[in-house]
């Protein structure tokens, strides 16, 4: 069925939804489970609130949480011989709840969707004025994901631009201790045991994810600077920007990395940025 976006006369008089981000630096860490719980005081204060798509079948706790909320039906396609759910994107936008949970903001959708990336779906249900909470691993935002690499030794595939997690109207970071993290993959609550063992040997160790841990630490505090800086010019302040960052760039095909990280220190030391 074709289908085309949100005509802007539907939109009128409609206000933006706002989006909040459950954020983490790894898979495990409750990013879902504090994304339902939170949904639930909203439920409560008689919000209406349903799931357009949540991955929680290895956690039987999470599980057990969102039985409590209306579910909506979910696209199911087969992909590399495995069976994969997508978010029905026009089921959601006829349904219009006041707001919807959205797992893993960094997914990439199948092909032949309306959206190529799952935040492009998200941000087509804010237009809607529907609000969202969505989930994501810091590691797949675009500005850091060289240093992800260079930690892990893993290019991330799927990525969201830095500009959706900074304009969040919200974001939690959901945070725990790497060792308790360990524990959990050890446990299988997290990959099924050969999967956790092969990644606790391969990449996850303690040293990685204590890494990856403090860059989301640092990204977080990151997007605070961000909003800082936007409220002092917003309100006329007196602060100025001591800090101008100069990238000289050639035909070497390291442009985009050296471009990404000039980007990621403008943005920490709320400076200029000229390449």
């Amino acid at each position: 069925m074709v289908h085309t976006d949100i005509l802007p006369e539907q939109l009128a008089g409609k206000k933006q939804g706002k989006l909040t981000i459950f954020a983490s630096y790894f898979c495990g860490t409750g990013k879902s489970y504090a994304m339902l719980e939170t949904a639930e005081q909203a439920r409560l204060a008689g919000r209406d609130v349903v799931i357009g798509l949540l991955s929680c079948e290895q956690w039987p706790q999470t599980q057990l949480l969102a039985e409590q909320f209306e579910v909506m039906p979910c696209k199911t396609v087969i992909r590399d011989g495995r069976t994969d759910y997508e978010m029905d994107l026009d089921a959601c936008l006829k349904r219009a709840p006041e707001l919807i949970l959205v797992d893993d903001l960094s997914h990439l959708n199948m092909d032949g969707s309306r959206h190529m990336k799952r935040y492009q779906d998200i941000e087509e249900l804010l237009r809607a004025g529907i609000d969202v909470y969505t989930t994501v691993n810091v590691q797949h935002i675009e500005s850091i994901n060289d240093t992800v690499a260079s930690i892990t030794g893993v290019m991330v595939r799927e990525r969201i631009p830095d500009s959706v997690f900074d304009n969040a109207d919200q974001v939690e970071l959901v945070d725990i201790e790497p060792q308790e993290l360990i524990e959990r993959l050890q446990s299988g609550n997290v990959y099924k045991e050969t999967q956790a063992k092969q990644a606790l040997h391969n990449f996850f160790t303690e040293e990685n994810l204590t890494a990856l841990r403090e860059l989301a630490l640092r990204r977080c505090a990151d997007r605070v600077n961000i909003l800082t800086e936007n409220a002092r010019v917003k309100h006329h302040g007196d602060y100025h920007t001591d800090e101008h960052i100069l990238v000289c760039v050639s035909s070497s095909p390291s442009n985009a990395k050296i471009i990404r990280t000039a980007a990621r220190m403008a943005s920490a030391f709320r400076g200029a940025f000229t390449a």
